[in-house]
């Protein structure tokens, strides 16, 4: 694992007060051995004076630090970008589209496209890792039932859910997708989030049995309650999950839920290095690839 800088809110304030700080700063670490044109693959190049932009010495290409990521074409400041990208990261809580318009006195509008940009980049740099190993894995749902529905689930938004444990049992990684709880999804989300050869942990819901029989994975079901140890910490992480979600955000749709539980996954899966947490988020900004034309 690549080996970051700790960056406590001190330090952070002093660093990055200035947008010739962060540009210099997502510079180093979108082209840390030097710059790299993304057109021709070019080495090396100049500052274009008077723009916030550097021509390739080969094919003279005018690129941006932000170019082709989340950030591309924002007209916010850098400032604000690097402001959002802390508080976003380093409260738990997260932090909604309100509270960030009122923290860095911008419109609702711009708070909402930057934080949505923002869990773009989480969901795009989780994705680049699987779960190995053992990992639990359950369904779930979130948001509460229509009018006169009744049910399990019934009305609301289905959840996919694995987590990865060492050895003793304890929670490692965790990945979740937003999708109908078939056999089809199930298989899915395994060849899309898991390793192959990985030992997989369920209760006794029979739609998991032939997904991973198929998928070639090692299946051990747990159906009775003494077992329940062997997917406590799944349901616990949902339970905060699904408080994070109703505490910040007051419950949403399923149209954005994905998009905040990339949210939670990504500093779940770095809990462990809270000082590092800046520097990885803006390393994953700057690394990132800006959303489809529709979003």
């Amino acid at each position: 694992m690549a080996r970051y800088e700790t960056i406590g809110f001190w330090e952070f304030q002093k660093r990055f007060s200035t947008e010739e700080s962060c540009r210099d700063y997502l510079f180093q670490l979108r082209w840390p051995k030097g710059f790299v044109c993304p057109k021709c693959g070019g080495i090396g190049c100049y500052p274009l004076k008077g723009r916030k932009e550097y021509v390739c010495r080969q094919c003279h290409k005018q690129t941006s630090v932000t170019a082709g990521t989340v950030m591309h074409r924002s007209h916010l400041p850098l400032v604000k970008w690097f402001w959002a990208m802390y508080l976003m990261v380093t409260d738990k809580r997260g932090v909604s589209a309100k509270q960030l318009a009122a923290e860095l006195d911008i419109s609702y509008h711009s708070a909402w496209y930057l934080l949505r940009r923002l869990r773009s980049a989480m969901g795009e740099r989780d994705e680049q890792y699987l779960l190995s190993g053992i990992v639990a894995m359950d369904e779930t749902f979130f948001g509460a039932p229509g009018k006169g529905k009744h049910g399990r689930g019934t009305g609301k938004s289905s959840v996919l859910v694995a987590l990865s444990k060492d050895e003793q049992g304890r929670p490692q990684y965790m990945r979740f997708s937003v999708a109908d709880v078939t056999q089809k999804s199930i298989q899915s989300f395994l060849t899309k989030c898991v390793a192959p050869g990985s030992t997989i942990q369920t209760d006794g819901l029979n739609l998991y049995r032939k997904p991973l029989a198929e998928a070639g994975y090692s299946h051990q079901v747990f159906e009775n309650k003494e077992d329940s140890d062997a997917l406590k910490w799944v349901h616990t992480i949902l339970a905060n999950a699904k408080a994070f979600i109703q505490g910040t955000y007051h419950g949403l749709g399923a149209k954005y839920l994905q998009e905040y539980l990339d949210e939670f996954t990504y500093r779940l899966n770095r809990r462990m290095h809270p000082k590092e947490l800046f520097p990885r988020f803006v390393t994953a900004v700057a690394s990132s690839h800006i959303l489809g034309a529709d979003d």
